[in-house]
């Protein structure tokens, strides 16, 4: 067997010597391309990193400034490759309802574009070259966080102080919802009178304000020595006892907006539809329509509907035996429906001027048993009283410190006529604003 193995190897030494001489020889050629072309992409890798770290100009602008393809023009890009670029970025955003307040920035380099970003509410939009090729894409912008406060005195109205000073209507509610047991803003404000606020702020790249949450505040009034304070801990505003004590009444069925008691509780007052005198059992608080009005006070819905004079009407029923009504509702809240619950704050309509009215406002009324009186004299009666928890106590007077020393440092900047500065203006995280409020209510 070996012998004819032997003589079949001698036969055909010359056919397959050349067949294994072609093989060794595309095997080394193989290898030798292989790495050729490693050391082609290494280079290139190596090019493309350095052209990473180049220091390539980037210039901003916002859209008031100077549109897209003007500064694309100027830029030195010519008319088919602006044409490119604005084509490309309008797949993203419509590029014909752009801000003014919007920023881009463009960075160009040897007359070609490397990248244009926009940025607009809270994205960012890119339009880059990637080796000769327009790419495109979104990313969301990030939002950054500050501690603010301001202190002035009360000239005209509450409202409009505070929207001279910096406070959006979200925040200014906020600053009233907290002291909406001990003070009503429709009547108790006074010229001269003091208040002061610390609120976190959310804000965009752009320095557009996405949100404003009250930490701390105080209101003095002119005739009184020392502020009430209200201090956000633990979802809610506490005193600066460590106390929140809710009343059974709100102060006023509107939260307060720089709107009027047109006319109060009186016995004997001369109706300005009908002229004749007689008793006006409430009182009107003046206001635009549309302005939502809330419930005083837990209860159940008694009434909902037309009644009369009163045009659009809604009753509660509260607990011991108390009973509000709230009339010339231009509509309803939601759920509002004889027999359903409603929760204190709830809305329960809204200003209107239907029935007998000469414009829009909302009778308000309340009474207990069969006896109507005077909303206004009412002396508030406390339904509950909650203390800060023991084990809470500590890290409550600890927030509170540092509330009243940024409140106490507004007050000194406004007393010397000063613009009161940021309070960790660059903050950008919750732990580093005062570790006082979450985000999101």
């Amino acid at each position: 067997m070996k012998e004819k193995i032997l003589a079949f190897l001698r036969g055909h030494y010359l056919r397959y010597h050349d067949i294994l001489f072609y093989l060794i020889t595309l095997g080394i050629i193989a290898v030798s391309t292989h790495f050729a072309l490693e050391i082609t992409r290494e280079k290139d890798r190596q090019e493309f990193l350095n052209s990473q770290t180049r220091d390539i100009p980037a210039i901003h602008y916002t859209i008031k400034q100077k549109p897209i393809y003007q500064a694309l023009n100027e830029a030195g890009l010519d008319k088919k490759a602006v044409a490119e670029i604005v084509a490309k970025l309008s797949t993203l955003v419509n590029t014909r309802r752009l801000q003014p307040k919007d920023t881009y920035t463009l960075s160009v380099e040897g007359g070609q574009l490397v990248v244009l970003m926009l940025t607009q509410g809270f994205k960012h939009y890119y339009v880059a070259n990637i080796d000769g090729t327009l790419v495109t894409g979104v990313s969301e912008a990030e939002i950054k966080t500050r501690v603010k406060s301001a202190a002035g005195k009360i000239q005209g109205s509450l409202f409009n102080t505070m929207l001279k000073d910096g406070l959006q209507t979200s925040l200014i509610l906020d600053f009233t919802d907290a002291f909406s047991w001990t003070i009503d803003f429709n009547t108790d404000t006074r010229n001269g009178d003091e208040y002061t606020a610390l609120w976190e702020e959310n804000f965009a790249p752009n320095g557009e304000i996405i949100s404003q949450d009250l930490l701390a505040a105080s209101y003095k009034h002119v005739y009184e020595k020392k502020p009430t304070y209200a201090f956000y801990f633990e979802d809610d505003f506490y005193d600066e006892t460590g106390k929140i004590s809710k009343k059974m009444f709100l102060k006023s069925p509107i939260s307060f907006r720089g709107y009027r008691i047109s006319s109060r509780f009186n016995p004997s007052r001369m109706h300005p539809v009908l002229k004749i005198r007689r008793p006006h059992l409430g009182i009107d608080f003046a206001a635009p329509v549309g302005t939502p009005v809330q419930a005083v006070a837990d209860g159940v819905v008694k009434f909902a509907g037309w009644k009369g004079g009163y045009g659009n009407f809604v009753e509660l029923k509260h607990p011991n035996n108390f009973t509000t009504t709230y009339g010339h509702l231009k509509g309803y809240g939601k759920g509002i429906k004889a027999g359903n619950k409603v929760k204190q704050g709830q809305v329960v309509g809204y200003i209107g001027s239907t029935g007998l009215s000469t414009g829009p406002h909302l009778d308000f009324r309340i009474k207990e048993g069969n006896k109507f009186f005077d909303f206004l004299k009412m002396k508030n009666r406390s339904s509950s009283v909650r203390d800060i928890p023991a084990e809470k106590k500590e890290e409550f007077e600890a927030l509170k410190k540092l509330y009243l020393k940024e409140l106490d440092s507004a007050q000194q900047a406004d007393a010397a006529g000063a613009v009161p500065a940021a309070a960790g203006e660059q903050h950008e995280t919750e732990e580093d604003s005062l570790n006082g409020r979450p985000e999101q209510r």
